[in-house]
C-alpha cells in the first residue's frame, strides 16, 4: 500500500474544506468549521493457518459545524458532490436556527489556534499485500501455538494496515491537516488443561511497521501469556498490595485524565472537582503531555478545533496542574481550551526506577493483576470495582494464577497509595506508563 492509494490530493481536501466554509458563510452562518478526510485499509486475519477473513476500507467524510450567533448545527455527507455539499450545509443550518442558543458555543479563541505545524513523522505506508499480510499473520500463529502443545486452539491472527488523511478549517481563516498511519499485528490463543481452558492475546501497533514487533515475537508472547494463565484458583477475600500490570496501568492513567476533564468537571460529575493545585497522586508522582513525540500514536500540532497543542506537565510533584479542556468545556468553568478537543495528547508517566522484577519484590505478597473485566468505575464518587485475573505473588516471586477475583477501591486512595511505577513502559497507546503498585486495596474472591 502507498501513498498514491488516496482518492484525494491534500489541495483537494482543502478546496473542498473552503467550498464547505462558503457555502455556509452564503446560507447566512455567523461562523462555521468543516472536517474533511479520507481513510483507506486491509485487514487480513487467520484461524488455525487458514484464512478467515479479507477486509478492505475505503472511507471518505465531511462533517460541517455552522452557528447563527450561539446556536449551533450540525450535519455530515460522504457524497463530496457541490449539491451533496451545499444540501448537508443546508441541513446543518436548518438545525442551527431550530436549536437554543448556549453562550459557550463557538469557534476556538482565535488567539489559541495552531500558526506552526511541525512535521510530526505521522505517515508510513506498508506497502504489503494481501498475500503477504497472510503469511505474516500465519507465522504469527504459528509462533503462538509453537509455545505449548496445551495451546490447542486459536481465536485467530490478524495484520491490519491503515492510513488516512484530513483537512481541518474554519471561518477564521484556519486551515490544516496532514496524513497519518497505524499498521498492527495481533494474536490471540487458547490452552487447554485437565479439562480448563484459558485465553490470552498480545499485539504490536505503530505508525511505522518497521516499528512494529516481529509478527513470530507477537505470537510467542500471546502463547506464553495464554499458558502461565492455566491452573488458575481463586482467591480468600482479603486486603493486600496490587500490582497492575503496564497494559492494565494504563487504564489507570485514563481514569484520571477522564476525571479531570472538561465534560466531567463542568457537569460536576468528577470525584476530582476544583482539584487543580491539589495533591492527587504522591510527590514522585509526574505526568506530561508531549503531543510533538516523532511517530506518537497521539501526537498532533493541533487538536480537533484547530487549537495548537503544546508540552506541559499536567501533573507536577504529585499536584494537578492542569486539565484537559474543550473550547467549550473551557467556557463552562470559565478557562481557556488546553489544546484537548478529542482527547490527550502522548502522556509520559515516567517510571520510579524499578523494573518489572524488582516491582515484584517490592510488593512481597499480593496481587499482580494482568486483565480487567467490566466497567465499575463510579466517576462521582471514585469507587472502583472490576472483575480481575493475574496472579499471587508470595515473597517476590509469582507463585501461581488466580481468577474469578475482584479487586476494589476508591480512586482517591488509590492514586494516593502508589508506591512505585515501573520501568516497563507500555508505548502501545496515548499513555505511556510502567506496571503500577497500589499499597492496598481489597481483592474479593470466596
Amino acid at each position: 500500500m502507498t501513498a498514491s492509494r488516496f482518492s484525494f490530493s491534500p489541495e483537494s481536501l482543502r478546496d473542498l474544506a473552503a467550498q464547505v466554509l462558503e457555502l455556509a458563510r452564503a446560507g447566512g452562518a455567523s461562523a462555521a468549521e468543516t472536517e474533511v478526510s479520507e481513510g483507506i485499509g486491509q485487514t487480513v486475519s487467520v484461524r488455525r493457518g487458514e484464512v478467515e477473513t479479507l477486509e478492505y476500507n475505503k472511507d471518505k467524510g465531511i462533517g460541517v459545524t455552522v452557528y447563527i450567533g450561539r446556536r449551533r448545527g450540525h450535519a455530515s455527507t460522504s457524497d463530496f458532490s457541490r449539491e451533496a455539499l451545499a444540501s448537508t450545509v443546508d441541513k446543518a443550518l436548518a438545525i442551527a436556527r431550530f436549536t437554543a442558543e448556549d453562550d459557550c458555543a463557538g469557534l476556538a479563541d482565535a488567539e489559541l489556534l495552531a500558526r506552526e505545524l511541525p512535521e510530526l513523522d505521522l505517515h508510513h505506508p506498508w506497502a504489503i499485500d494481501v498475500e503477504a499480510s497472510v503469511e505474516l499473520a500465519r507465522a504469527c500463529e504459528a509462533a503462538a501455538f509453537g509455545v505449548d502443545a496445551r495451546i490447542n486452539n486459536s481465536e485467530g491472527a490478524s495484520v491490519s494496515v491503515q492510513e488516512g488523511q484530513f483537512v481541518y478549517a474554519n471561518s477564521l481563516g484556519f486551515m490544516g491537516g496532514y496524513p497519518s498511519s497505524r499498521h498492527s499485528v495481533s494474536c490471540a490463543v487458547i490452552a487447554e488443561e485437565d479439562g480448563a481452558m484459558q485465553r490470552d492475546y498480545w499485539y504490536t501497533t505503530a505508525r511505522d511497521a518497521a516499528d512494529l514487533d516481529a509478527a513470530e515475537d507477537v505470537g510467542r508472547r500471546a502463547g506464553g501469556r495464554t499458558v502461565r494463565r492455566l491452573g488458575g484458583r481463586k482467591l480468600s477475600t482479603r486486603q493486600c498490595p496490587v500490582l497492575f500490570e503496564a497494559p492494565v496501568a494504563t487504564g489507570l492513567i485514563a481514569s484520571y485524565v477522564s476525571a479531570v476533564s472538561g465534560g466531567h468537571l463542568y457537569r460536576k460529575s468528577s470525584f476530582l472537582l476544583d482539584s487543580l493545585g491539589q495533591a492527587v497522586f504522591p510527590a514522585f508522582v509526574q505526568i506530561q503531555e508531549r503531543p510533538f513525540l516523532p511517530k506518537g500514536l497521539a501526537s498532533a500540532p493541533f487538536d480537533s478545533e484547530g487549537v495548537a497543542t503544546r508540552d506541559r506537565d499536567v501533573v507536577k510533584d504529585g499536584v494537578v496542574a492542569g486539565y484537559f479542556l474543550s473550547s467549550y468545556s473551557a467556557r463552562k468553568l470559565g478557562m481557556q481550551s488546553t489544546g484537548n478537543a478529542g482527547g490527550n495528547h502522548n502522556l509520559i508517566v515516567p517510571a520510579t526506577g524499578e523494573d518489572f522484577a524488582a516491582l515484584l519484590k517490592k510488593m512481597g505478597s499480593g496481587l499482580l493483576v494482568t486483565e480487567l473485566l467490566g466497567h465499575g468505575l463510579n466517576m462521582v464518587t471514585g469507587d472502583y470495582s472490576r472483575g480481575a485475573a493475574g496472579f499471587w505473588v508470595e515473597d517476590g516471586e509469582i507463585a501461581y494464577p488466580v481468577e474469578e477475583i475482584t479487586v476494589a477501591g476508591n480512586l482517591r486512595d488509590m492514586f494516593r497509595g502508589i508506591a512505585a511505577i515501573g520501568t516497563d513502559v507500555e508505548v502501545r497507546g496515548s499513555r505511556r506508563v510502567g506496571s503500577i503498585l497500589v499499597e492496598r486495596m481489597t481483592v474479593a474472591g470466596d
